[in-house]
């Protein structure tokens, strides 16, 4: 199949069920990658910002301006809920903090049918 998209002709793969618009660059995201970019959008999407689903995404955003130490369990918490209600096609397998000075990084390590994947969400 292809497809056009932003003036980039794209090919899917045939046997591809799951695929988007890449982020920031005229390309597709498929399997894996596809998972991989949901993760990141339900973690960076507040809460009521989508009017056609209000409940998507997280409330991550609440803890921002929180002290990191104080955040952190807090953004682990929502981090794991959002991605157990939001993203079946893989399994949670943990959401490890790393603190980069005032900055919290979520290492999310899942898994699907072709073994353990990670994502590095940058908050």
């Amino acid at each position: 199949m292809m497809v056009l998209h932003h003036g980039v002709m794209n090919r899917l793969l045939s046997d591809s069920l799951h695929w988007q618009p890449a982020l920031n660059r005229p390309d597709l995201v498929e399997a894996e990658a596809d998972i991989d970019q949901c993760i990141r959008i339900i973690l960076t999407t507040p809460k009521g910002s989508d009017p056609h689903r209000p409940d998507f995404g997280s409330d991550i955003h609440l803890y921002i301006d929180h002290p990191v130490t104080q955040a952190v369990p807090h953004v682990v918490r929502e981090a794991v809920e959002a991605i157990r209600q939001w993203e079946p096609r893989c399994q949670l397998v943990k959401v490890a903090p790393l603190i980069d000075g005032a900055r919290i990084i979520l290492r999310v390590t899942w898994r699907i049918a072709a073994g353990v994947r990670e994502t590095e969400v940058r908050l």
